[in-house]
């Protein structure tokens, strides 16, 4: 599968990084074409640097990694706007947080509505925010389950597509319901910042359930 990533920080680089291993081929571009060449240069090949008109043009899927305050600016770099996202399965793992607050910047919606409405016809995927990129660099260490990524989208196969690229990164997707609910998902994100910042481990916030009794 042919992967455009639009965005170049850490996030963006490990999940190129993590989907060449499986044989995946990658195009990055973001808002510095200087930057998508740094990510390309450093993992070699099957990476590409590319504008972000050409990563929504030329890939199969397009997983928009970038922060919040540069997610309207990498969209039109892309073309988004003129249909270039059109009838595309659209991932979105921006983290729409405040990372002082642990509030969601969005009033109201989502960061991954935010991407829909302005990639007309797309087929927008909340997926992958949560973990830290560089996770996926390293298999689950032995006898822990491995990491379960909540995803929510509107579209049958673009779901599908996206939990395809989950599996191959050695997680576990677990569709909750439509894109109404990625603000849900994306408050989640909020959860573990202030819970974090509390001195204490998210893990241990959340209760264990058995699922072995039905």
């Amino acid at each position: 599968m042919r992967i455009g990533i639009l965005g170049t920080g850490t996030m963006a680089s490990a999940l190129a990084q993590a989907w060449t291993r499986r044989g995946h081929r990658v195009l990055v571009g973001g808002r510095s074409q200087g930057s998508a060449e740094v990510v390309a240069g450093r993992l070699g090949g099957a990476v590409e640097a590319v504008a972000p008109v050409q990563v929504a043009r030329a890939s199969d899927v397009v997983v928009v990694a970038v922060a919040w305050e540069g997610l309207d600016q990498v969209l039109a770099l892309a073309g988004a706007g003129e249909g270039t996202l059109a009838g595309k399965t659209v991932v979105d793992c921006t983290n729409a947080v405040d990372y002082a607050s642990g509030l969601l910047e969005p009033e109201t919606g989502s960061a991954a509505q935010h991407v829909a409405e302005r990639a007309e016809g797309s087929h927008v995927v909340k997926a992958l925010h949560l973990f830290a990129g560089t996770s996926w660099l390293e298999p689950t260490p032995e006898g822990q389950p491995k990491r379960t990524v909540a995803i929510c989208g509107d579209d049958e196969a673009a779901l599908a597509t996206a939990a395809e690229l989950i599996r191959d990164l050695g997680g576990v997707p677990a569709v909750i319901g439509g894109l109404e609910h990625a603000r849900q998902l994306e408050e989640v994100a909020g959860f573990v910042v202030r819970v974090v910042a509390t001195g204490h481990n998210p893990v241990t916030a959340v209760p264990v359930v058995d699922r072995s009794h039905g």
